[in-house]
C-alpha cells in the first residue's frame, strides 16, 4: 500500500457526501432565487411569496445542522467556511460569463440571461455577509440549545433555523437595499413569515432525515 495513501486521515463517508451535495446547494441556492414562488393563501397570514433559493438554503441548514449533530460544531463551521469556495467562485464565473464573454452572434438571450442572473456587487457582498452570518448562527443554535448533541434533535433543528432564518433576511435586504425608495419593512416581514413557514414545514423532518443517512453510512465504513 502507498505510504501517503495509508497516513491520509480518513474522511467518514457522511460527511464527504454531505460536503459535495453541500457546496452545490450553496451554488443553486443563488441561481433558484431569481424566481419568486408563491406558498399559496394561508389563514391569518394572507399570501405568503418567498424567494426560491429559501428551498436550498434549508438544505444548507439542515445539512450543517447534521454534521454538528454527527461530528460536533467545530467541524460544521469548518464546512460552512468552506461553503464560501464554491459561492464566491460561481459568482465570478457568472460575472466574468455575463460581462466579459461575448454572446454567439446566434444567440439572442444574452439580456434575459444576464436580468436573471447577473447580481450587482451590492448583492453579492450581502448574500455572503448574509450567508456565513446566519449558517454560523444556526450551527452555534442548534450545537447549544437544550444541551446539544443527542438531545431533542428536530426541536433544535427547527428553532436555530427560525432565528438564523430572520437574521439571514435582515441581513440581505437591508446590505441590499438600504437607501432605496423601497417599504424594506414589509419586504422582511413578507419574507420572514415565509421563511418561518418553511422552516417549520422542512427542518424538522429533514434533519432527522439527514442525521439517520449519515449514521447508516458511517456504518458501511466500519
Amino acid at each position: 500500500m502507498n505510504d501517503n495513501a495509508a497516513s491520509a486521515p480518513a474522511i467518514p463517508r457522511s460527511l464527504f457526501a454531505v460536503s459535495l451535495l453541500y457546496g452545490g446547494m450553496c451554488v443553486l441556492a443563488g441561481v433558484l432565487g431569481v424566481k419568486l414562488a408563491s406558498l399559496g393563501t394561508w389563514p391569518l397570514l394572507g399570501d405568503l411569496a418567498v424567494e426560491s433559493g429559501i428551498f436550498a438554503f434549508l438544505l444548507l441548514v439542515v445539512m450543517a445542522s447534521a454534521v454538528a449533530e454527527l461530528f460536533g460544531q467545530d467541524t460544521a463551521n469548518r464546512l460552512v467556511r468552506f461553503g464560501f469556495v464554491p459561492l464566491i467562485v460561481s459568482m465570478i464565473l457568472l460575472t466574468t460569463v455575463i460581462r466579459v464573454v461575448p454572446p454567439a452572434p446566434f444567440w439572442t438571450d444574452q439580456d434575459a440571461f444576464a436580468r436573471l442572473l447577473g447580481q450587482g456587487a451590492r448583492m453579492q457582498f450581502a448574500g455572503l455577509i448574509s450567508y456565513g452570518t446566519s449558517q454560523t448562527l444556526n450551527v452555534f443554535l442548534f450545537s447549544r440549545i437544550a444541551g446539544g448533541r443527542g438531545k431533542l434533535l428536530m426541536l433544535r433543528a427547527w428553532i436555530a433555523s427560525m432565528l438564523s432564518q430572520v437574521v439571514d433576511t435582515i441581513l440581505f435586504i437591508t446590505i441590499s437595499f438600504y437607501g432605496q425608495d423601497l417599504p424594506l419593512l414589509s419586504i422582511m416581514e413578507g419574507q420572514i413569515i415565509s421563511k418561518l413557514v418553511l422552516s417549520t414545514i422542512m427542518v424538522p423532518p429533514l434533519i432527522w432525515v439527514f442525521v439517520q443517512l449519515g449514521k447508516w453510512l458511517d456504518r458501511a465504513d466500519r
